[in-house]
């Protein structure tokens, strides 16, 4: 009976549900908003000085960095977390967006593409993109992570501590809810830590420094050791959501990439744009 005395995660994943599975989720609405607040930062940045996008240039920017972000995402869950294995028996899993599964890890891969796709079409240096699109995604990451929560999907450890929470789903089907652990509500963690405490550093540094102009690449990699650190961080009370490499959660070994990508990043001689 110990279980009654923990919140019970069951917030429903739907705004508004139209048949079965289809409707307008809370999690497509976080991905509206985090784009949203993404936008409104790249504005800022342009009316600033800070960025040599202009105004006029930022919705084609949003509208690459949103394909980056979803197609790299998806082929990401699909090809990181394993579910290519499921092809033979069902080749279509990965067109079935409506099933849920993106992985951040693909997404960064995917916005990193479509950047220098736009970078060699507009003429704006690539280093230069990267350092005021990282900068403007962590809002996304937050609202992406109380969408997971909302979802009740990749819960914590079990835990007993008083903010623990009972998520239905993380039982077997028609388990009591007397019956199930309480676990941490991981989600709200990474949100804390990739989106407010990642986000509020880098916004310090867009505003306090000049870095984005006098050291092109800084801020990205910067991003990428904060994501990477945060991640690392928030995995150390998540349930692992695939098979283990080298003994690590998936989460955390690709992270040690993301390390490696913003050190480079970092200790590369920077040329101060023009």
């Amino acid at each position: 009976m110990a279980a009654l005395a923990y919140w019970v995660d069951t917030l429903n994943p739907f705004l508004i549900r139209f048949h079965g599975n289809l409707g307008i989720h809370w999690y497509g609405v976080t991905y509206v908003v985090g784009f949203a607040a993404g936008a409104w930062l790249l504005y800022r940045y342009a009316r600033a000085g800070k960025s040599l996008v202009g105004p006029e240039r930022i919705p084609d920017l949003m509208t690459w960095s949103i394909v980056g972000v979803f197609v790299g995402g998806r082929l990401g869950h699909y090809f990181l977390y394993d579910q290519w294995r499921s092809f033979p028996s069902d080749p279509l899993r990965v067109f079935r967006v409506w099933d849920g599964g993106m992985a951040s890890h693909g997404g960064m891969i995917g916005v990193a593409l479509a950047l220098a796709w736009f970078a060699r079409t507009q003429k704006v240096p690539f280093l230069h993109l990267g350092d005021i699109i990282t900068t403007a995604a962590t809002p996304g990451l937050f609202f992406v992570r109380i969408g997971n929560f909302i979802n009740g999907e990749l819960w914590g450890h079990v835990s007993y501590v008083r903010w623990a929470v009972i998520f239905p789903d993380s039982a077997p089907p028609g388990t009591p809810i007397p019956l199930i652990p309480p676990r941490h509500p991981s989600q709200l963690y990474e949100a804390g830590l990739e989106g407010l405490l990642l986000g509020a550093y880098l916004q310090l540094r867009m505003w306090k420094s000049d870095a984005v102009r006098k050291q092109p690449g800084r801020l990205s990699g910067e991003f990428l050791i904060g994501y990477a650190l945060m991640r690392i961080a928030g995995e150390q009370f998540r349930e692992p959501d695939a098979s283990l490499i080298l003994g690590m959660s998936r989460g955390i070994f690709y992270s040690i990439f993301l390390v490696g990508g913003g050190l480079w990043l970092c200790l590369r001689p920077k040329r101060p744009l023009a």
